[in-house]
């Protein structure tokens, strides 16, 4: 390790600004993060298709399960009609999507939906809805081999690179170029004490009225989902505060460092996300993302040989995250990273030093079991100790036995969470056990972990080509995951970066490894995306299903149809039957029982 990696290291694990954190009020406004001009579609543009228009302006609905080119006319799941018909439960968030393409261009477009009027002197208010122009970044595809999005890309030309409206910029006017297409995202947020029954609305573009209005119809009925916090749905979408501070530009764990943090994850913690996850060690995945990860906890060697330990930045993280509402877990990476070098600061020559070893060394023994021993103590000071796991992601099975064992060793308590393949040997020990998609547990297992108040979750990398939430990705697959998490009794889903940013993520979704999107959900600016929103829509749908496979629990005719329904989530046939294709049905089976 060269003289200047121990210098960022020692930066890193040795600054901890105690005071930060109190400094920082809930609610600062997070710096501003401009929207880019969006990069040049080089894709063919079907000109006939523009020369056929019979009016300069046109609008209709189009369908969210699907993406839209910047540059050609919308032919697919478009509407004949100028008013989307959905239906709803009280206390959903209802997204629909309306597409604006011109010959001439618009200047100064600016959407506005009126309140929507339902049964009676019954409302929800247009405060409740929201509209956002979708911003047009750079993707590429999975493999040719169509079945991964994994191996590095140095030459992004070789993965057919295009545009795809993603970003949902929340600007109140945008201008829409001649011959192209512009979509516009809109959701409303149906009142948890809403009055069952039909409401209508406007949706308007401009004073000038060169767009023909749409018309939106929500019926809702009488069931109820919970809030995002109250949700049974595990979601555990992995945090990244250090891409935070180098997007934003801010000094890590300063007030506005929090003020952005606060943008990016609130919106995470609305959704009902459980988990926080915390870095226990340095570089924990070995540096794979565009920012590395440090530790929140630095180690010492003291003079007489015992190790001392600095928590002040997990505490000032966790308190942070349990401020804005996520404050069920707290999953702690890692003790086996990926690269098996461990930095610590030693007194005697003041000076960083690693130590690399492998598991089940003595000085893997030496290193890591008086930190565990003080950080339970630690946490159970903090009250923390029962929610909290000392988490891996990938690691061997030989490897996981030693771990555990040592992690047995400092404190039997413990609980343990892995992000992997199924382990048969080690089942028991975990209390979070997330495997990949493409396995599951064994019907008895599974029923017992449930028993036992054990988590089980699945996860999706890059290793899938269907589903998963690439910016390339068909929409309706984010949808799509937390439905087949039902149809498996898995109690939710992983995805291992929400926001791992890459260089430039309002511009190019693209990475030197793994297909584009990847590594993010949401965009600087606290920007949604058309993935996340969908993923959410998917989490309803799973919350749906819960509450109805309870409210039938002795009406077998019904709970059949559930069932019916949920044996067509089927991994090996989305290449050739696409997620939009099944979910409408699947929507309006929920919505009626």
């Amino acid at each position: 390790m060269n003289k200047s990696t121990y210098g960022a290291i020692a930066a890193a694990l040795l600054w901890m600004p105690v005071s930060a954190f109190s400094q920082y009020v809930p609610g600062t406004p997070a710096p501003a993060i401009p929207l880019p001009t969006e990069l040049t579609d080089t894709k063919p543009v079907d000109e006939a298709l523009w020369n056929k228009l019979k009016a300069p302006y046109n609008s209709a609905w189009g369908s969210t399960d699907l993406h839209y080119s910047l540059k050609n006319v919308p032919t697919e799941g478009v509407s004949k009609s100028p008013v989307a018909k959905v239906k709803a439960w009280k206390g959903e968030r209802v997204n629909l999507l309306a597409l604006l393409y011109t010959t001439v261009g618009a200047p100064d477009v600016t959407p506005r939906v009126s309140e929507l009027k339902g049964p009676g002197k019954a409302v929800i208010p247009a405060e409740d809805v929201t509209t956002g122009f979708l911003h047009y970044v750079m993707t590429d595809q999975i493999n040719h081999d169509g079945l991964t999005g994994c191996g590095h890309r140095p030459d992004h030309s070789l993965y057919d690179s295009l545009m795809v409206a993603d970003a949902i910029d929340p600007r109140p006017v945008a201008d829409i170029a001649p011959r192209t297409t512009r979509p516009l995202w809109v959701s409303v947020d149906v009142p948890r004490d809403a009055a069952p029954g039909v409401y209508r609305a406007t949706l308007s573009f401009g004073d000038d009225k060169k767009f023909k209005p749409l018309a939106i119809e929500i019926s809702v009925g009488r069931n109820a989902l919970p809030s995002g916090h109250d949700r049974k749905f595990a979601l555990d979408l992995w945090q990244h505060p250090y891409s935070v501070a180098r997007v934003y530009n801010v000094e890590l764990w300063s007030p506005e460092h929090f003020a952005a943090m606060e943008e990016t994850f609130r919106p995470l913690a609305e959704m009902g996300q459980k988990c926080i996850t915390a870095t226990v060690t340095h570089a924990p995945w070995g540096g794979q993302t565009e920012d590395h990860f440090d530790s929140m906890v630095s180690r010492t060697r003291e003079l007489d040989g015992s190790w001392s330990f600095n928590y002040d930045v997990f505490d000032q993280w966790v308190e942070f995250m349990m401020g804005i509402g996520i404050d069920e877990q707290i999953n702690c990476y890692s003790l086996i990273p990926w690269k098996m070098e461990f930095p610590y600061y030693d007194r005697a020559s003041n000076t960083m030093k690693t130590i690399e070893t492998s598991v089940g060394t003595p000085e893997f023994h030496d290193y890591w079991l008086p930190f565990l021993k003080d950080f339970a103590a630690h946490l159970k000071e903090k009250g923390w100790f029962d929610i909290t796991t000392i988490a891996m992601d990938e690691r061997a099975l030989s490897d996981m036995q030693k771990g555990i064992a040592l992690i047995r060793e400092a404190d039997p308590d413990y609980k343990i969470a892995l992000a992997g393949n199924y382990h048969p040997e080690i089942e028991p020990d975990l209390y979070d056990y997330c495997i990949a998609l493409a396995q599951t547990f064994p019907d008895d297992v599974l029923a017992d972990r449930k028993n036992r108040g054990l988590k089980s979750t699945v996860y999706t990398c890059c290793s899938e080509g269907f589903p998963n939430t690439f910016t390339c990705s068909e929409p309706a697959e984010a949808e799509w995951l937390p439905i087949y998490a039902a149809s498996k009794d898995f109690d939710g889903y992983l995805r291992w970066a929400f926001n791992s940013w890459v260089a430039n993520p309002l511009s190019d979704s693209r990475f030197r490894t793994w297909a584009a999107g990847d590594c993010y959900l949401i965009y600087p600016g606290g920007r949604s995306s058309v993935r996340l929103e969908k993923l959410n829509e998917g989490i309803q749908d799973f919350e749906k299903i819960m509450i109805l496979r309870e409210k039938y629990a002795n009406n077998p005719a019904k709970l059949a149809k559930i069932n019916k329904m949920l044996e067509k989530f089927v991994v090996k046939d989305l290449p050739t039957t696409p997620a939009s294709a099944t979910l409408p049905q699947v929507r309006e089976l929920l919505n009626t029982l």
